[in-house]
């Protein structure tokens, strides 16, 4: 049987709910439920009036629904956010908390392969309800977007020599299991570094698999319009690819070029940042090797 305490502690909590600058009565949204670490931490700030939805896509993470009349946890992915609170009348919140880091409880439950730990099946959907697996992809993919998984999401320079070893062995055999992948690309992890490129590598088609980079855009370009004049977005990253993402989002409005500048050269972004970056203390990272990595952006609405 499932309970909480499989999920982890959440990363830099005081930080990141402090930078919501939280009203008692204020809405709220935590759209990486997971364990519920950061929503009850949001819950002791709220008044009776006070509203928290939370949303995950993981049907394992229901089980950690939260018992109050203020709290409602939709069974989504954040890509939806603002169609599903539309569903429940709120147009506008007061702030909203983002943690993009894979829970503790699904890197430990082996068969939902995230994990390089465990033999498993190539899985690693977030949601399982989803058609797109793994599997799917180390088997289906042709060597170009493997290639591009490899390069764009796992930043691994062999990324066209591996897409070709996988085209190559999977004409006589399926690539079923997270040892048969280990196997196949075995010339590619040098024993010193063999867990850093495995990491590299699941990292890759973790992202491909949940289509990852997508629906953090889609969520971040519904934020400005859903967030109240001085409401915060709170965020914690976890690797460069998102944290790039986030950063240029609060910056300039965008992901890619410049927003256009007037005749004195000042443009107009939705948000403003708050504070600089955010790293956890090193006695974090003592309790929570999940931490090391973290990086925490807050923005408010202008």
């Amino acid at each position: 049987m499932m309970t909480t305490m499989e999920y982890h502690n959440p990363v830099l909590l005081k930080e990141t709910v402090a930078g919501l600058n939280i009203t008692e009565n204020g809405v709220y949204v935590d759209v990486t439920f997971g364990g519920g670490g950061h929503s009850k931490d949001i819950l002791k700030h709220l008044g009776n009036k006070g509203k928290l939805f939370a949303f995950d896509q993981d049907q394992d993470a229901l089980i950690n629904t939260i018992d109050d009349d203020r709290f409602i946890l939709i069974n989504e992915n954040f890509r939806f956010i603002k169609r599903f609170l539309r569903f429940y009348g709120i147009k506008e919140v007061d702030g909203i908390l983002a943690d993009f880091g894979v829970s503790s409880h699904q890197f430990d439950v082996a068969e939902r392969g995230f994990s390089t730990r465990f033999e498993a099946d190539l899985d690693m959907r977030m949601n399982q309800k989803n058609e797109l697996s793994a599997f799917h992809v180390i088997n289906e993919y042709d060597e170009e977007q493997l290639k591009n998984v490899f390069f764009q999401y796992g930043e691994l320079r062999a990324a066209a020599v591996m897409a070709k070893v996988i085209i190559e062995h999977r004409k006589d055999n399926i690539i079923k299991t997270s040892e048969q992948l280990k196997q196949v690309l075995r010339k590619f992890l040098p024993p010193k570094h063999e867990n850093k490129v495995l990491a590299q590598i699941y990292q890759a088609i973790r992202i491909e698999v949940n289509q990852e980079m997508a629906a953090l855009k889609e969520f971040l370009e519904q934020t400005p319009e859903l967030l109240k004049k001085g409401g915060r977005l709170s965020v914690i990253s976890y690797h460069s690819l998102e944290d790039r993402l986030v950063k240029r989002f609060i910056r300039n409005g965008m992901f890619e070029g410049e927003p256009e500048r007037d005749m004195f050269g000042n443009f107009e972004v939705p948000l403003k940042k708050i504070n600089g970056l955010i790293v956890p203390s090193q006695e974090e990272i003592a309790r929570n090797s999940r931490a090391r990595s973290a990086k925490l952006r807050i923005a408010e609405k202008i």
